[in-house]
């Protein structure tokens, strides 16, 4: 059987199903290949979406044991359903794939359930479960196959013990002793999910701080918060093996720097979150004379195009930020671009967010690379509590920062703890995707009282100006 389309999108994770989505608006006859079971990849299935809902569930959890007193509202001895809560979060994923299936219907898309090779340029191949063959061929194919959760080196998930973030977010039983290696967003928001419900979580990171990558201030504020909740932190520190013992697991711990005596610390699970690797390796790129680089990323153009005319990538499998959201503005753009139209992606102003509590947001620079860099800049913050909405919440830990040029008031970067952090830090996405001043956002009207509010003051405090401080 054979099927001629404009465009086949391999891969229906955020970048792909929307890609597809929109190339069906501009007219373009489209399949999308998914060899998963459901529509909506990673992101929907086993990382964004489900880890939200277990972080808002869990977060429940803990308004009702210490915070929810001192608002007058009383609820007994407060106990925990592991069940019913991941019944919950699956119901969500369920609407939500569903969702995307009504989409493709609606945007006459065809889907495609198997494993795509792309034998020929305009070619692929599509082998189902069964081992049945599908032969689809297009003008234009669009790579969107993401990636798959990065091994420590040495250790093998198993699935049971040694546990991906997939395992992490499905356990039928709170472990008493969990081990997370990785201080970066998946690690500690799992972490703080399973610490929530009980879990002795110990976070073991290589580097020396919490969140690499995040601004300075941020991160050390953050690791003082975190710490403070209850989680472990080991930085500096090395996992170079895991062995099993009886029915847990035993970690080798040393010093990153090399020197130190050997510490091994036993538990019953250890999550690996050192972060993802693309998923490139069996599409068949290299017989189509496309090169991977050395680690498995797919080289792109500008308008995201391989070496090999008519192919196409996007999102995880492409390198740079592994966001969901960054997927689909590529899988946007890419479309937009084959089809003769103008999109646009601007990595360096991709918001990223850590849906801990307090949450953080950044977008654009770090006050450490900007120094690194001689830029000369200036610094707004104001903190949550002295923001009169935040007080009113409780939810008082935290800041915003903005960075501006010294000379023309450029904002550079923004970096926000607290309360709505990641609905909060939209307004400095588009501040900035504009080219406005920070004094431009001092000037625009904040409702009062808000969160929104502090953004509007350190904005302010970039010149010297925030009223409330």
């Amino acid at each position: 059987m054979s099927d001629t389309y404009d465009l086949i999108v391999i891969g229906a994770g955020p970048g792909g199903y929307v890609a597809a989505i929109r190339a069906a608006q501009l007219g373009l006859k489209t399949a999308c290949v998914e060899k998963g079971r459901h529509l909506g990849g990673t992101c929907l299935n086993v990382g964004c979406i489900p880890s939200k809902a277990l972080l808002h569930s869990t977060h429940l959890l803990e308004m009702a044991r210490h915070e929810l007193a001192g608002h007058g509202v009383r609820c007994g001895e407060v106990g925990v359903d592991l069940d019913v809560m991941m019944q919950r979060k699956d119901r969500l994923v369920a609407h939500l794939t569903g969702g995307i299936e009504f989409l493709f219907k609606k945007n006459k898309i065809t889907r495609v359930h198997g494993t795509a090779t792309i034998t020929a340029p305009g070619s692929v191949s599509v082998v189902d479960a069964a081992g049945g063959e599908r032969l689809l061929a297009a003008k234009n194919i669009l790579i969107a196959t993401g990636s798959v959760p990065a091994a420590l080196s040495g250790v093998a998930f198993d699935g049971e013990r040694v546990i991906s973030s997939t395992e992490a977010l499905s356990l039928k039983q709170v472990p008493q002793r969990l081990a997370i290696v990785g201080a970066g967003v998946i690690g500690l928001e799992l972490g703080s999910v399973w610490r929530r419900l009980g879990s002795s979580v110990t976070v073991i990171e290589f580097t020396d701080t919490v969140l690499p990558g995040m601004d300075g201030e941020l991160r050390r504020h953050a690791a003082r918060v975190f710490t403070k909740q209850g989680l472990q932190l080991k930085l500096s520190t090395r996992c170079f093996k895991v062995e099993s013992k009886g029915e847990g697991v035993l970690l080798h711990l040393s010093p990153a720097a090399g020197d130190g005596e050997v510490e091994l610390l036993e538990v019953d699970k250890v999550l690996v979150a050192v972060g993802r690797v693309p998923s490139t390796r069996s599409l068949g790129l290299e017989a189509l004379g496309i090169a991977l680089d050395g680690k498995g990323f797919i080289p792109v153009d500008g308008n995201y195009r391989t070496v090999v005319p008519g192919i196409f990538a996007i999102g995880d499998c492409i390198g740079g930020p592994m966001l969901a959201h960054k997927a689909e503005e590529e899988g946007v753009c890419a479309v937009e671009r084959l089809a003769g139209q103008g999109g646009y992606v601007h990595w360096d102003k991709m918001p990223g967010v850590v849906y801990t509590h307090p949450e953080m947001a950044s977008v654009g620079r770090t006050e450490e690379g900007l120094k690194k860099d001689g830029v000369a800049y200036r610094v707004g913050k104001f903190p949550f509590a002295a923001n009169s909405r935040a007080r009113a919440m409780d939810q008082t830990d935290g800041f915003v920062k903005i960075l501006s040029h010294v000379d023309s008031d450029q904002i550079l970067g923004v970096h926000i703890m607290g309360p709505q952090a990641g609905d909060l830090i939209a307004e400095m996405v588009l501040a900035m995707e504009s080219d406005l001043a920070a004094e431009d956002v001092a000037r625009t009207c904040h409702a009062h009282p808000s969160l929104a509010e502090a953004v509007k003051e350190a904005a302010l405090a970039v010149a010297g100006r925030a009223l409330h401080v």
